[in-house]
């Protein structure tokens, strides 16, 4: 569904946290939803995760894994 223009916002003004919450909002603003997707996308914010071979290294492993989980938590807040 498209919200009329004239109400429509600058989503390549917003910062990828901005148009993620408006998204959340306007679950039915089809043009939003793609402007989010294109953003995350071209920002390329993956994680890598390492090769079988390192996971022998358990204890560094969970390290590794902490400090992820803390990042992302630190981003959805």
């Amino acid at each position: 569904m498209e919200v009329p223009l004239m109400n429509k916002p600058n989503f390549a003004a917003m910062s990828q946290k901005e148009l993620r919450q408006y998204v959340m909002a306007h679950r039915e603003d089809d043009e939003a939803f793609y402007a989010y997707v294109d953003r995350v996308d071209a920002e390329g914010d993956w994680t890598e995760m390492p090769a079988d071979a390192d996971l022998d290294s358990h204890a560094e492993f969970q390290s590794w894994l902490r400090k992820i989980s803390q990042s992302w938590n630190n981003r959805a807040s």
